[in-house]
């Protein structure tokens, strides 16, 4: 009994042999092509990533050194926009995107903010998806600062409210600071100053907690 056993499998096994052989044999020049095929396109990947893609890379971030320069000088229109031998950061993003890395889009944003391009502003910034959380506090906030440009109120508290969410340090107090200031011009004046207690309790430290007093007793005397 064991010996037809193993002979039925010894039987399977040759079949199965069979069968591939003759699949292959069937099939051989199909698979070379596929095989060949995935081969090329491989090397088409390695190519275009080492010789189009990173020097494109490299490119892209020595126009970022100039105008970040420029923009670490306080000359805002040149950062944004060139000057004629360098690129600016808006010009940056059209050529390269995101090649440059996230945070072309703060820097343009930032600019915009500046210049007094709200709109602009608010669209690039929206448009960084950096990662580090006082980076996208802080162009939460500018988003704000934007908002408050365009009188829309309501939209740049929620982005005050937002930033001081997103961090916990001295950048908080800040945005809580303008939040309040943004909550009183609405009239929110027991949302102000729950603001103005928080930066009192919390960052005591903070420079906005200098003089809040005088904040929370304006609100209290009114």
């Amino acid at each position: 009994m064991a010996k037809e056993i193993k002979n039925e499998n010894a039987e399977a096994i040759v079949e199965a042999v069979s069968k591939t052989e003759q699949f292959f044999e069937k099939n051989g020049k199909l698979l070379i092509s596929i095989l060949a095929g995935a081969v090329v396109l491989c090397a088409a990947v390695f190519c275009w990533y080492k010789f189009v893609d990173q020097p494109k890379i490299v490119e892209a971030q020595g126009q970022m050194a100039y105008a970040e320069q420029n923009f670490r000088a306080a000359d805002y229109e040149v950062a944004l926009n060139g000057d004629g031998n360098v690129l600016g950061f808006s010009q940056i993003i059209d050529e390269y995107g995101k090649k440059a890395g996230k945070s072309v889009y703060f820097y343009a944003g930032v600019c915009e903010l500046h210049l007094g391009n709200w709109e602009s502003a608010i669209k690039y910034l929206q448009s960084y998806k950096g990662k580090d959380a006082i980076l996208a506090a802080r162009a939460t906030a500018c988003i704000g600062d934007a908002y408050v440009g365009l009188e829309n109120y309501e939209k740049a508290l929620a982005c005050f409210e937002k930033a001081a969410a997103t961090i916990d340090n001295m950048f908080a107090a800040g945005y809580l600071l303008k939040a309040g200031a943004v909550a009183e011009k609405l009239g929110q004046n027991a949302k102000a100053l729950g603001f103005y207690e928080t930066i009192k309790d919390q960052y005591p430290q903070s420079m906005e907690a200098y003089d809040i007093d005088k904040y929370i007793g304006r609100i209290e005397n009114k």
